[in-house]
């Protein structure tokens, strides 16, 4: 064992130990959190509009300070863009993290002095998580992979802005820095198929052992070294054993990526964004992920099912239950304020707390009252997958509210199959079933004849890789929404497939 695998396992007893400590006071922890960031963030503009000094309670904070989205903030943002200083935080940000927004075109989402250290902290965090339960900490020796963005970075009236994971890139501490594959130079190219090939040939020869990245994307470079090199991912890494993960759930992938490895590796899973890393899996027996406290971020929940009330009820952590559906709002310090993120969440644990990403609060069927979220077409497919025994590249589900002839409208399941199953009439009706029984709304729906039962279109292989093509949206952290509330997505797909 080498010195570098018996200082992570000490180091990760310590940190393991600090965690349980803020995880065992959860409302005390976030109170100091709430407290910090009002004091802080009070001589601000921000601070000042919305009367912080006044502010002495949450009960406080949520009757000035409403909820907002990116469009709502953006005033704000636009002035922190242009240069001004004492906005949203004190000062001004470090960087600018540019993500591409629906409605808004470019979003610049700022990360402050305060807010960065906690991105890298959280995933280095997770990986000693890992170790101090399962005492693996062998592949610390090896080389590891980071799918990312480019981490050239350009400048906006002096602040620099990029991806973020481009700008993480510049904060890999020194004992990684060895390890850390790609280079550099490979690692700025901008063109994602260009850059997985380059990736293959730099890694191809190399013991690898941590691989990370989002699911769609890895499994773009695992077919690219097995057609490199014709052997599985697995004999070729013989000593890769761990994959981390974020973005998207993984289970609809897993059985692909066993069959491209050659056998089971353990797996972690994060939630970072360019707004806040907010959890990671701190435990491999236990599921869901440890939601982040301690880590400059107040947290607020709303029920997903009264959010677009005129009123919501805005829960604290120490109001929230197992099981419900919450759009998760944050206030941090790098100066997002009852910020809603998009994201939806259940709690699986409140000792400690942990939680999946159960969707997007703008990602979900209700064209006829359904409310279908991606929590519950994901674990579908995943009973599917497991009871008829095939494989997917990926998926998504859009309404088809006028169908031909006359008929009923349903859900259409746009699927690319890497291995097919035998009958695919049977896995509609198997997945239809499934979504009954988790969603009575679609239950009413189908047994009163308002919806037929649900429809299944086989794809073409690469199909979602030519429509993110397409879009601009090749690689790096974009996904695909696996619900949509129309069919911009759906006849996209389709549109690509061979005509008859």
């Amino acid at each position: 064992m080498s010195l570098k695998s018996v200082s992570a396992k000490i180091f990760s007893k310590i940190v393991a130990l600090r965690i349980q400590k803020w995880a065992k006071n959860p409302v005390e922890t976030q109170q100091k959190v709430f407290e910090k960031l009002i004091l802080e963030a009070k001589n601000t503009a921000f601070g000042k509009d919305h009367d912080f000094k006044n502010i002495s309670s949450f009960e406080d904070f949520a009757a000035k300070v409403p909820i907002r989205d990116y469009e709502a903030l953006k005033p704000y943002v636009e002035r922190v863009v242009s240069g001004e200083e004492n906005i949203l935080w004190p000062g001004k940000p470090l960087y600018f993290a540019k993500t591409s927004g629906t409605t808004s075109g470019a979003k610049y989402i700022p990360l402050t002095k305060e807010s960065m250290p906690h991105h890298i902290e959280a995933a280095r965090n997770a990986i000693l998580c890992y170790i101090n339960e399962t005492g693996n900490a062998d592949f610390v020796d090896g080389k590891m992979i980071f799918l990312q963005g480019s981490p050239e970075m350009q400048e906006k009236n002096g602040i620099k802005l990029g991806r973020l994971s481009g700008i993480v890139a510049h904060y890999v501490p020194a004992y990684l820095q060895k390890n850390r594959l790609p280079s550099w130079e490979t690692n700025c190219i901008e063109n994602w198929e260009t850059k997985v090939d380059a990736i293959v040939e730099e890694t191809k020869s190399e013991d690898m052992t941590v691989i990370s990245g989002i699911p769609s994307w890895v499994q773009m470079y695992f077919e690219r070294l097995q057609q490199n090199t014709g052997k599985k991912v697995g004999d070729l890494f013989k000593n890769f054993n761990l994959f981390i993960y974020g973005g998207v759930n993984y289970e609809p992938y897993r059985a692909k990526f066993e069959n491209l490895i050659g056998r089971k590796v353990d797996s972690i899973e994060l939630f970072p964004a360019s707004e806040g890393f907010f959890a990671f899996q701190d435990s491999q027996k236990e599921k869901g992920m440890l939601l982040l406290l301690n880590s400059g971020i107040f947290y607020e929940f709303v029920e997903a099912s009264s959010f677009f009330d005129e009123n919501p009820k805005r829960l604290t952590i120490g109001e929230v239950e197992i099981g419900i559906n919450y759009v998760m709002i944050i206030s941090t310090n790098a100066g997002l304020w009852a910020y809603n993120l998009g994201d939806t969440v259940q709690f699986t644990s409140t000792k400690p707390y942990r939680v999946i990403v159960s969707g997007r609060i703008k990602h979900f069927i209700s064209a006829f009252g359904e409310h279908v979220i991606g929590k519950e077409v994901e674990e579908a497919m995943n009973k599917a997958i497991s009871k008829f025994n095939f494989s997917i590249t990926e998926f998504t589900v859009a309404p088809q509210i006028t169908p031909s002839e006359e008929k009923l409208p349903y859900h259409e399941w746009l699927v690319e199959f890497e291995n097919a199953p035998d009958d695919l009439q049977k896995v509609a009706e198997f997945l239809d079933a499934e979504m009954q029984r988790q969603n009575s709304y679609y239950f009413d729906l189908i047994e009163g004849k308002v919806l037929q039962p649900l429809k299944i279109s086989s794809l073409k292989k690469d199909s979602f890789q030519e429509f993110m093509k397409s879009e601009g949206k090749l690689g790096g952290q974009n996904k695909v929404p696996r619900l949509s509330n129309d069919r911009k997505i759906a006849d996209a797909l389709l549109q690509i497939q061979p005509q008859n």
